[in-house]
């Protein structure tokens, strides 16, 4: 398995990404209402961000910002965010690891990792791929009268895409801007795109969320 540092830190290769999906999907029209809406930041922890883990994301390093970004915006809103945090016992585990001969235990690579701005966020804590699986998540985002998620993270084509689909058979309109999310390559990005895009959510560049911010003030 190839991993690329594909993305980078001005945003453009994530335009040209969003431009790729809608060469042949067809882009759906939103109205993004920040009272409305939650940011997840999904599994952004040394495990991948770390270059001496083995789980390393070469292009999360290129997310960092703009999740940053729309965490301050969300904070100044006093608008919902949630951090996951994955760790696994091999109890819990289950298929992932079968799959992967590997889990993430609860140790310093299962820490969110210190560029992140997560301070006095909730934190949430996750067993599998879909952050809805056996956790708080949906009654978190009811009680709190959510109706929009903001999906950002690791990895792009596993959690994030997992998620984003379970948000979506929940009821929830999903956004996934796709500067805020990594995969090891640009192909494993790019079919998450092209696969979300076409059923599940709005593919957009975080700027399209705090433009939308702007002119709701």
């Amino acid at each position: 398995m190839i991993k690329e540092n594909y993305l980078d830190n001005s945003g453009e290769k994530a335009d040209k990404l969003i431009e790729e999906v809608y060469s042949v999907s067809n882009r759906h029209s939103f109205e993004f209402r920040f009272d409305d809406s939650a940011l997840i930041v999904i599994d952004m922890q040394n495990y991948f961000l770390k270059p001496d883990s083995h789980a390393y994301i070469p292009s999360a390093v290129c997310i960092v910002n703009p999740i940053n970004t729309l965490v301050r915006e969300f904070r100044k809103r006093n608008c919902k965010i949630i951090f996951t945090k994955h760790i696994n016992t091999v109890e819990n585990a289950g298929m992932l690891n079968k799959w992967w001969k590997d889990i993430l235990k609860n140790d310093e690579n299962a820490n969110i990792n210190e560029n992140l701005d997560f301070t006095g966020t909730e934190i949430l804590v996750k067993t599998q791929f879909d952050a809805f699986y056996n956790t708080h998540l949906e009654s978190m985002l009811r009680e709190n009268g959510i109706k929009q998620v903001v999906i950002t993270g690791v990895m792009a084509n596993l959690c994030c895409e997992t998620t984003a689909r379970s948000a979506f058979v929940r009821g929830f309109e999903v956004f996934f801007p796709a500067d805020c999310t990594a995969a090891y390559n640009e192909k494993m990005h790019l079919s998450t795109l092209y696969n979300l895009s076409y059923g599940f959510a709005h593919i957009v560049n975080s700027k399209d969320i705090l433009n939308e911010t702007d002119n709701d003030e």
